[in-house]
């Protein structure tokens, strides 16, 4: 069923009696910006661009744009490079003061399709989630589309972003095309979200401890347009691979300790003290056999049940999660 935009009260364009505003986080965007902002959809009641600082023609581009008669759009400048989670703040900030009903980000880079905007919204607007994220993996062009270092790097980061935030659907964690509803902006404490491009993992593990539910959104990955990305694969994934760690640890503490205490924690501490153990203790006796000489088979069969007791735990507190969390689709 398609949508058809309504004029409602005070001159802004409602989906469903519902407002929604875009939010552009942008650095050295010179190029695009403007691109961005001509292609929104007219459904869309106001574009907030969120100027990180930038050191070229950006911000005054946006200016040239908002007196040159475009009354939905509007510019918050941020003095300090933030990084673009510290950017997405600010605008969500924003939205929630203004109290918008769904809140989108779109990247001023123009790798996000407006004509997938609709599809994102939707399933937002209509309550049957809490927050949409897009899902550039699941079209069968995402392969040729997508750099395959990226492709790679964003397929690991994603795996690991399942087991850290509870959410095992969703398969493209690294996208940043989002729609959040006013109870999301309302709850989340934005000035403690992660700044840079952990961005997106930090708010799925906060939304996973306030039990939002969260849905993916097939959309098309856009490359090759103009941008210039500021992503290092090899340099981020250790961060952001660390991070995970500390985020998962968290969600456990104040998920399934403080908030509500649940038995998969053992099953999560012993297979995380076993599995490490059983690695360690047989790479001492591989260690052994090499320069020293052969090892007790008992030794061997103990480390062996280390690792295989270790996994069997992992395993389980994967599924005792996936079940906690399979409503928050």
């Amino acid at each position: 069923m398609d949508f058809q935009p309504i004029a409602d009260l005070e001159g802004f364009i409602l989906l469903e009696g519902k407002s929604i505003i875009v939010v552009v986080p942008c650095y050295n965007e010179e190029k695009l910006i403007s691109r961005v902002v001509s292609t929104m959809p007219e459904f869309i009641d106001k574009i907030c661009v969120i100027d990180d600082s930038s050191t070229d023609a950006t911000k005054q581009i946006v200016k040239d744009m908002m007196s040159g008669g475009n009354e939905r759009l509007v510019l918050i400048e941020v003095e300090k490079n933030q990084g673009v989670g510290g950017s997405i703040a600010e605008g969500y900030k924003y939205a929630k003061e203004h109290k918008f009903d769904c809140a989108v980000v779109m990247a001023g880079d123009a790798q996000m399709d407006p004509d997938d905007l609709l599809k994102i919204v939707t399933p937002v607007i209509r309550g049957e989630c809490d927050y949409s994220k897009g899902n550039r993996l699941f079209t069968g062009d995402a392969w040729s589309l997508i750099p395959r270092v990226r492709y790679i790097g964003n397929s690991m980061m994603s795996l690991l972003t399942k087991i850290a935030s509870g959410y095992w659907h969703v398969a493209d964690s690294q996208s940043g095309y989002t729609a959040a509803n006013l109870k999301v902006l309302q709850t989340i404490k934005w000035d403690k979200m992660y700044k840079r491009y952990g961005q997106p993992n930090d708010l799925l593990v906060k939304l996973n401890i306030y039990n939002f539910r969260v849905r993916d959104v097939p959309i098309k990955p856009v490359y090759g347009v103009g941008e210039e990305s500021g992503v290092k694969p090899f340099r981020m994934i250790p961060k952001l691979f660390w991070l995970l760690c500390r985020l998962f640890a968290f969600r456990m503490m104040q998920k399934y300790f403080i908030r509500d205490f649940h038995p998969l924690l053992f099953f999560y501490a012993v297979g995380l003290i076993l599995f490490p153990s059983g690695i360690a203790f047989g790479g001492m006796l591989v260690i052994e056999r090499v320069f020293v000489g052969p090892v007790a088979p008992t030794s061997a069969l103990f480390s062996a049940l280390f690792v295989i007791t270790g996994v069997q735990f992992l395993l389980f507190g994967m599924w005792f999660d996936m079940e906690n969390n399979k409503h928050l689709r």
